[in-house]
């Protein structure tokens, strides 16, 4: 059988994606606190998995090209530390392309775990994995990994579990959520497991805020389409023209702040539910936090990881770091 026929054969996966009443509920929560927010997992559907690729490829956004650079110069002690025969767990594994590198390099791994929240990404970039290594199990899972979830078990016996979460994702949540997401991920990892994360580190404003807003417009139509989203799924009726993407640095919280401002007084139904917005009022859809060394460190060591190795790019603008589960 050739790659595309693999790739065209049916796969199996599970479906724990959250169903529209709990989206619904969700949303409309957030945007009935005092301080809007939409949860940042309802940018993800079918185009705004598409939308965030094309962001990772934008000038301006240093975090992909640089992380991968980092993983790709240091792929072989990366690979050493993951030792033989080792499960990789990869939450929020979009496009996989980051994963192919650690994928080419270890050793005989016992399988392929990756967790995401569009199953249209998730069975696009498994299937293109399970064709591009058939000899590795891949066992996806469709899911939103803010909540704890069951790691299914590879057919092949694992030396230990290697959870990835490569990208500024972790950055994403507030600080208490952080917080949480890692001490499930060390009670995945268990003893003798590891954590392999991407930490994005705290640089100049101007660099940060062009990130975000990059000159192409890809991150205000990223944010802009989950309006498309709640008028198709939950009976909205947001009128994009209404609308327009917010994004600056918080120096005080040390994080990006994205958001969709309103362009007027206005009021949008969602079915027979009403949620009025004042002229120039931010729903906030994604943070971004920036960490020092030292602040991740100590986040880390809370969450009951001890970090032993971290390489960053000659710049220090982002880092890799390598975690282990404290005895």
């Amino acid at each position: 059988m050739t790659q595309d026929e693999q790739a065209n054969e049916p796969l199996e996966f599970e479906n724990r994606h959250p169903g529209k009443k709990q989206m619904r509920d969700e949303v409309i929560a957030g945007l009935m606190l005092s301080q809007k927010m939409i949860p940042a997992k309802y940018l993800y559907d079918e185009k705004g998995s598409i939308l965030f690729d094309q962001i990772c490829e934008v000038e301006e956004y240093y975090p992909t090209q640089t992380e991968m650079g980092i993983l790709r110069d240091n792929i072989e002690e990366i690979a050493e530390l993951a030792g033989p025969n080792c499960l990789l767990v990869e939450y929020g594994s979009g496009s996989g392309d980051k994963t192919r590198i650690l994928l080419e390099h270890l050793v005989s791994p016992a399988g392929y775990v990756p967790i995401e929240i569009s199953k249209e990404a998730l069975l696009a970039s498994a299937k293109r994995l399970t064709a591009a290594y058939p000899h590795i199990c891949v066992l996806p899972v469709c899911a939103d990994f803010s909540q704890p979830i069951k790691i299914p078990s590879s057919v092949n016996p694992a030396g230990k579990r290697l959870v990835f979460f490569p990208g500024s994702t972790i950055g994403n949540m507030l600080p208490e959520e952080a917080t949480s997401f890692l001490k499930r991920c060390a009670k995945v990892c268990g003893p003798g497991g590891g954590m392999l994360i991407g930490v994005d580190l705290k640089k100049d404003t101007q660099l940060l805020e062009a990130a975000y807003n990059d000159s192409k417009g890809v991150s205000a139509a990223f944010a802009l389409n989950v309006l498309d989203r709640f008028n198709r799924e939950l009976d909205a009726n947001f009128d994009p023209q209404k609308f327009g993407y917010h994004s600056a640095y918080n120096n005080l919280e040390g994080r990006i702040e994205m958001g969709i401002r309103s362009f007027a007084d206005q009021i949008v139904k969602f079915g027979h539910d009403e949620i009025g917005f004042a002229k120039d009022e931010v729903m906030f859809t994604e943070f971004s936090h920036k960490f020092s060394l030292d602040q991740w460190r100590e986040k880390a060591n809370f969450a009951g990881f001890d970090i032993t190795h971290v390489w960053t790019d000659a710049q220090q603008l982002f880092s890799v770091q390598y975690m282990t589960v404290q005895s």
